[in-house]
């Protein structure tokens, strides 16, 4: 599947998330698209959050589908996942074209790091990829007590020229098939440094677990796991319902490993709008190759001799 951007054709956009098809940072990226007068603009997204889940897909059950009220856009609500709106926005089984260009985002909270791997953001958009289309993940690093939700606006326009030089190349048919690009905005957006072309670094957090009594104990996590936010609502769970061998545990976040360098995460950190290309799959290290080349040829002699 590709696309094909001429000089008489309207570029398609569809839009998705993992935040949900009501979050700002979607609308505000639709509003801003739409505000160019230069696209068809369609959203296919879930209709919850669906933060974290990766790339997980539906594949049991069918999916419900909800025509959404969008100014200046089609968009649907889907009972799936990121991976799955992405699926059904690009099928034509849900829209009648295919769209030129898939954006996921805009997220609340950055994706960088090993986070790309938990990522339903980045998901969206690596479904577009798997399928032949260009895609960009997007993604803003809300800070709790600096951010306001008028920096989704900015950091939307802040990509539009990203979104250009993408159409532009699409069209002159000289745009890297190869790769998808995941975008990451500093939380001081209308000052950002510019863009800086990155590559994935390897920043995170070790998590741990603690037994609670109940969901709310210890807050709820929202969006990515980069994410800080104002809400400290959650729903209580009824623990007079929970049995007795019933046991609740809750991740928690012990500490951040953090890298310097040329990585994402630390360009994000200097002010940059950091600009990833990613592939499908994750590479070992070279060291790593090398090592194996040299202990595979020895298993069978190994465990022969063990077997003595």
């Amino acid at each position: 599947m590709g696309c094909n951007v001429d000089a008489t054709h309207r570029p398609t956009i569809l839009v998705t998330n993992d935040d949900g098809i009501d979050a700002p940072g979607l609308r505000s990226l639709v509003s801003v698209l739409v505000s160019t007068n230069r696209y068809e603009v369609l959203v296919c997204a879930p209709d919850s959050e669906k933060s974290a889940v990766s790339h997980s897909i539906t594949w049991r059950h069918a999916v419900s589908v909800k025509q959404v009220d969008i100014d200046g856009a089609t968009a649907f609500a889907v009972s799936g996942t990121p991976a799955d709106c992405t699926s059904l926005g690009i099928s034509r089984a849900l829209f009648p074209s295919t769209p030129d260009l898939v954006i996921s985002g805009i997220n609340m909270g950055s994706n960088c790091g090993y986070h790309i791997v938990y990522s339903g953001t980045v998901a969206g958009a690596r479904e577009a990829f798997f399928n032949g289309l260009p895609s960009l993940s997007l993604s803003y690093q809300w800070s709790r007590g600096a951010s306001n939700i008028h920096d989704f606006t900015l950091a939307a326009e802040a990509c539009l020229p990203i979104v250009y030089a993408i159409l532009a190349e699409l069209k002159n048919k000289t745009y890297p098939t190869k790769c998808f690009l995941n975008i990451d905005l500093p939380t001081n957006i209308a000052n950002h440094k510019g863009y800086k072309l990155t590559k994935q670094g390897k920043s995170g957090f070790e998590m741990g677990w603690r037994q609670v009594t109940s969901d709310a104990q210890g807050g709820r996590m929202l969006s990515t796991m980069t994410m800080e936010t104002n809400s400290s609502t959650s729903t209580e769970m009824d623990v007079s319902t929970i049995s007795q061998e019933c046991l609740l545990f809750k991740r928690e976040v012990r500490r951040a490993h953090i890298e310097d360098g040329d990585t994402d995460f630390h360009s994000l950190q200097e002010g940059y709008i950091t600009v990833t290309p990613l592939g499908a799959l994750s590479h070992a290290d070279i060291d790593c190759q090398a090592y194996f080349n040299e202990w595979l040829p020895g298993v069978t002699r190994l465990s022969s001799a063990s077997a003595l």
